[in-house]
């Protein structure tokens, strides 16, 4: 059985932790650098970014996870997850750090503010058994990409829809929330390539 961490700095940490569970993990809570210790797989929950960057950095949880990140581990980022694990942010603070696990040009708040929250169901690649209920809660969005980060997902289903949802091997981000609901399928995903990335201990 793999074991997946969820960051809980803020955001759905018990919501995750279920989903996880649900999916066939075994799931750690991880505040502080030794609970990163025999943790095969990370989850960086939603949140408000700029806070979570702060956070990160006054937890002395940035550079460990910085370094496992660069080192190959499996990652999957959520809304202010997705923002984190960007190579670049637009609307974001000067201060503000990312892990640059992703190729990709990420926009905080695109969707709008807290009003503009909704919810839709998308097609997701690599999921089966129908379109995912997707919730979007002050959601960013992908811009643009860069090599080798495939693009799973879009708002409406349309071609040329926002970008909501990427993927690099085991390293996945979503502006929605998939820990909402009780539909686990995107964590199942992630677990099955958290098993198949070759990084568990």
């Amino acid at each position: 059985m793999v074991t997946i961490g969820v960051l809980a700095l803020q955001g759905d940490v018990a919501e995750h932790v279920r989903a996880l569970e649900a999916s066939g993990a075994r799931a750690r809570v991880v505040r502080r650098e030794p609970e990163l210790d025999g943790v095969d797989g990370l989850v960086v929950p939603g949140g408000e970014s700029t806070t979570m960057s702060k956070l990160l950095v006054s937890f002395g949880l940035f550079d460990p996870l910085a370094r496992r990140i660069g080192a190959g581990m499996p990652v999957y980022g959520s809304c202010a997850g997705m923002i984190a694990l960007a190579s670049t942010i637009v609307d974001g603070r000067d201060d503000q750090l990312c892990f640059g696990a992703l190729d990709m040009v990420v926009r905080r708040n695109a969707f709008g503010r807290q009003i503009d929250s909704h919810e839709e169901d998308l097609r997701v690649e690599g999921i089966a058994g129908g379109p995912l209920r997707a919730v979007f809660i002050r959601a960013p969005w992908v811009e643009s990409v860069g090599p080798g980060v495939r693009v799973i997902a879009r708002s409406g289903n349309r071609e040329d829809g926002p970008i909501v949802a990427v993927r690099k091997g085991a390293v996945m981000a979503t502006s929605f929330h998939p820990e909402i609901g009780g539909d686990h399928r995107f964590h199942a995903l992630f677990v099955d390539a958290v098993r198949g990335s070759g990084q568990c201990a």
